[in-house]
């Protein structure tokens, strides 16, 4: 994805967990969608961080998480919800066993972060388990907030 291009539809998930949400329902608020993988070893690393900026910033952005399997041994949906409770992740999980949203994204990393403004055009990307603080840096200015 290009910056400033549109959130894609949220929609061909295999399943969601947590709760279900449309594109739709995240426009008005800033959104931070991140891919994660099961078998990815930074993404575990990252998630208490992602966990902290959506407890953080409850009231003005969404946190949407999508899972993309990497492998055939990604695919099993009660390994995904376990990891899901173990890493405390209660945000909604778009599970994307068939890529499809991945492709929409034109993602190919785990852990990758889209951050979009409140009219849903993509404002920051990055992809890797470091750079959490450039993470912050993007989502303040999207929301307006100086340097926490």
């Amino acid at each position: 994805m290009k910056l400033r291009e549109e959130m894609p539809e949220l929609n061909a998930a295999t399943e969601w967990i947590n709760d279900e949400v449309t594109k739709d329902e995240l426009l008005g608020k800033a959104t931070l969608i991140h891919f994660w993988s099961v078998s990815c070893y930074m993404c575990k690393e990252a998630m208490p961080e992602i966990n902290e900026l959506r407890d953080d910033y409850d009231d003005e952005l969404n946190v949407v998480a999508v899972h993309m399997p990497r492998s055939e041994d990604d695919l099993n949906i009660e390994v995904i919800r376990s990891m899901a409770l173990g890493h405390d992740i209660t945000q909604p999980i778009f599970v994307d066993s068939e890529h499809k949203l991945t492709d929409a994204f034109e993602n190919k990393y785990v852990p990758a972060y889209y951050v979009f403004d409140e009219e849903g055009k993509l404002r920051h990307f990055q992809a890797g388990g470091t750079g959490m603080q450039m993470l912050k840096k993007r989502l303040n200015r999207v929301l307006g907030k100086e340097e926490k």
